[in-house]
């Protein structure tokens, strides 16, 4: 079974003025695509084939350079998809309320570490908010499409993710990533990284 381009849950305008069509239209319909189609080719009769997107992940040689960067493009999309979306923003409640306060303080210091993270990755890369099996929480950031499940990196389950690669941001915010980053807060669905963070 080879992996598929997932459908959005919402319209391509559904996330403006935040997130403009056009670029929610390269970014799914020609990056994601792209990095689908890699994937599976790279996968394509070898003993990765059938695996699930975190079982390929978590065991990866980090040397395939086309399994890392499509697997992990796949991965990260997937779920940078699931985790925004209209009419959302505003803040978590609940369990993961609790452990946001706990492990950074406030909310608001959250918001402050996650930002930092995302603007100072350095060219491309990813922002992330990770949860163990503890229910302990972590930012952290990773290059390209590498991602907290790799062997090497923070080794915590991802709950939310924000891109910074520039194609994910340029049409509509040039080279002012923070207002990007700010725009993202807008449209975080919290249920959905809420639910992530119970699985995890």
């Amino acid at each position: 079974m080879s992996f598929q381009l997932p459908n959005l849950a919402y319209n391509f305008d559904a996330l403006e003025p935040h997130f403009d069509s056009k670029t929610m239209q390269i970014h799914h319909g020609k990056h994601h695509a792209g990095y689908t189609n890699k994937l599976n080719s790279a996968i394509e009769g070898t003993d990765l084939e059938g695996k699930s997107i975190e079982d390929i992940l978590k065991t990866l040689d980090m040397s395939n350079a086309a399994v890392r960067n499509n697997g992990g493009g796949y991965f990260n999309h997937c779920l940078f998809w699931e985790v925004i979306g209209p009419n959302y923003g505003g803040k978590p409640m609940g369990a993961l309320a609790d452990a946001i306060d706990k492990s950074f303080g406030s909310f608001d210091e959250f918001k402050t570490v996650f930002s930092a993270a995302a603007a100072t990755r350095f060219g491309s890369g990813w922002a992330w908010l990770c949860a163990d099996s503890e229910g302990g929480l972590e930012v952290c950031s990773t290059p390209n499409q590498d991602n907290p499940l790799m062997p090497g990196e923070c080794g915590k389950t991802p709950i939310l993710g924000l891109d910074v690669w520039e194609h994910a941001y340029y049409l509509n915010y040039q080279n002012r990533r923070p207002d990007y980053i700010k725009a993202f807060f807008s449209i975080i669905n919290w249920d959905a990284v809420t639910a992530k963070y119970n699985k995890a």
